[in-house]
C-alpha cells in the first residue's frame, strides 16, 4: 500500500522522517522537496480520488461538451 503525506510544519519533517525510517516495515520510496513537483503529485492524487468516487457512483463527472463549453 502506498500513502502520500503532506507535512504542514516543515520544522517537524526531520523528526517524522527519522521515525518512519526506524520502522522496519516501511520503506521510503521517494522524498519530494520541490513545491512544483509536490503540487503535481497532490493534483494527481486528487484526480485518482475523483475517479474512484465516480466508479463507486458517489460522484458525477462532467461530459466532454461541458468541458469544452468551459474553454
Amino acid at each position: 500500500m502506498k500513502v502520500i503525506l503532506d507535512i504542514k510544519e516543515s520544522s517537524r519533517v526531520p523528526f517524522f522522517m527519522e521515525l518512519v525510517k526506524s520502522l522496519d516495515y516501511i520503506s521510503v520510496v521517494k522524498e519530494i522537496k520541490q513545491e512544483k513537483e509536490s503540487q503535481f503529485i497532490t493534483d494527481l492524487a486528487a484526480s485518482f480520488n475523483e475517479v474512484r468516487l465516480f466508479e463507486k457512483g458517489e460522484k458525477k463527472l462532467k461530459s466532454i461538451n461541458q468541458l469544452l463549453d468551459e474553454l
